[in-house]
């Protein structure tokens, strides 16, 4: 069931109206059944739950990259192709399209170390705050205090 909500939720909003939409023709119960989970998971952003819709845009994006390296790579296996784009005949510019390529990759994985490092530091402020506000609460040990 996972995989094929991650496939609608790849598609969009639409494919999950689509097969509500066929639930409620088909057996109107399933109809149901699927509006709320729909509306329970929050996928149709009725407020109910508090996605990180930033998070989940990028774990949708970042799926959609790392399933078409795969096809890439496949595709370049099966055919004996190489992801080196074909020479141009001029010598300099293919020199400069592949240190520009290069640059460009490394600007990338610099870019994304970064959003790791940002993810971890605001993963670790609400962990800190967390824990803070547990250090505030008192222990059930301790319980409040009542004079006579």
């Amino acid at each position: 069931m996972q995989a094929f909500a991650a496939q609608l939720d790849d598609i969009g909003k639409p494919a999950w109206i689509a097969l509500m939409i066929v639930s409620f023709v088909l057996f109107w119960p399933a109809g149901f059944v699927v509006l709320g989970y729909l509306i329970g998971s929050g996928r149709m952003g009725c407020g109910f739950h508090h996605h990180r819709d930033g998070d989940r845009w990028q774990d949708r994006m970042q799926r959609m990259q790392e399933r078409m390296r795969d096809k890439t790579a496949r595709w370049e296996q099966r055919w004996g192709m190489s992801s080196r784009p074909a020479s141009s005949g001029n010598r300099a510019f293919d020199e400069y399209r592949t240190e520009t390529l290069r640059r460009l990759e490394d600007e990338e994985r610099q870019f994304r170390e970064f959003l790791d490092r940002l993810r971890h530091a605001k993963d670790k402020a609400e962990f800190d705050e967390f824990m803070a506000e547990m250090r505030r609460r008192p222990t059930p040990e301790q319980g409040p205090h009542t004079e006579v």
